[in-house]
């Protein structure tokens, strides 16, 4: 089969014909239709601490056909459209993932690729209302924003929420979890467009965190937040905590922004605020956010769709922040010219 394959020398991404993967007795075929790109691939790419000695395939988001099941595969059949979870080996204990946790890309091999074997419990039926590039969009931006959100966030429907770096896919469906249910929200971004696209999916506001009052206008807007959704930490984060309502919730799932400065204890402990961290989320939560998906008819937002040829240019443009939504590949066809 074909798959797109990290060059350990260049990391680049390499068109190469590898072995198709063998089927064991718990494992489903998935011949894919789409995946889609994250920064969990991009930061791989840009910090180069992958080793290996044989091929690795990234790509944590998937869907596609089933084209075959092992003996003592349940539930799912030849011909059934699936999605794939990439959380794999969470663990026993549903508040922290244990030490053997891995996410789909490395070392297990990803969804960059033509066909994958994948254990039957991470895998489930795609919405019917979604395509497969759509299906491709979910899952691990969306588990990222379903745990930020409800487990970690502890959302309630008359929760005013605040999230941080509109744009992402996973800040888009923590927008459209959180709209889905009637709360109120906001959000920042530093690109006017994405604000007033934000607006549009059902944000109340925004403000540009470029602008050195970003932080008063966000309070003259709303008045504080019950739960604040946050990729970026860095400088900005001291003023999250002012924002946050007593007794709020501060979700932190990424680092763009770089190491948290100065931040005032007191603010803290006064007020009470939950400063929490979290990463992915366990099965029990993908089956929630694939209900929830269902029940709302929740659709993706989608920024744009490259070939397997073009999947450097995607990550090129992920790179640059220019994206408003997942930026998908569709795998159906394969060459050489990349």
């Amino acid at each position: 089969m074909k798959a797109i394959v990290l060059n350990q020398k260049t990391y680049k991404l390499e068109i190469k014909d590898v072995e198709r993967p063998t089927l064991s007795y718990s494992d489903v075929l998935i011949k894919l239709k789409a995946a889609s790109i994250n920064h969990h691939e991009l930061w791989t790419l840009k910090e180069k601490e992958l080793r290996s000695d044989s091929n690795i395939i990234l790509g944590s988001d998937g869907s596609g056909i089933i084209m075959n099941i092992g003996t003592d595969v349940n539930g799912l059949k030849k011909g059934d459209e699936v999605i794939i979870n990439p959380s794999l080996n969470w663990g026993t204990n549903n508040k922290v993932h244990g030490e053997n946790y891995e996410i789909l890309g490395f070392p297990q091999h990803g969804t960059f690729a033509e066909y994958i074997t994948i254990n039957h419990q991470y895998v489930c039926r795609k919405p019917e209302h979604l395509s497969f590039q759509e299906s491709a969009a979910l899952p691990l931006a969306g588990l990222t924003a379903y745990r930020a959100l409800f487990t970690r966030g502890e959302f309630e429907n008359n929760n005013r929420i605040l999230i941080t770096g509109i744009g992402g896919g996973v800040a888009l469906f923590a927008l459209s979890f959180a709209v889905a249910l009637g709360a109120e929200v906001y959000v920042t971004s530093g690109n006017d467009h994405k604000i007033l696209k934000a607006i549009k999916l059902g944000a109340k506001g925004g403000v540009n965190y470029k602008n050195s009052d970003w932080s008063t206008k966000l309070l003259q807007m709303a008045k504080g937040f019950d739960v604040i959704i946050d990729s970026a930490a860095g400088k900005g984060f001291t003023e999250l905590t002012e924002m946050t309502n007593p007794g709020g919730r501060i979700i932190l799932f990424g680092r763009t922004a770089g190491n948290i400065q100065n931040l005032s204890p007191s603010i803290i402990f006064w007020k009470q605020i939950s400063i929490c961290g979290t990463t992915m989320g366990n099965n029990e939560e993908f089956k929630k956010m694939m209900d929830l998906i269902s029940s709302k008819k929740i659709r993706p937002v989608i920024d744009s769709i490259y070939s397997t040829q073009k999947i450097n240019l995607a990550f090129n443009k992920m790179d640059k922040g220019e994206q408003f939504g997942k930026i998908v590949i569709n795998m159906d066809k394969f060459n050489y010219d990349i």
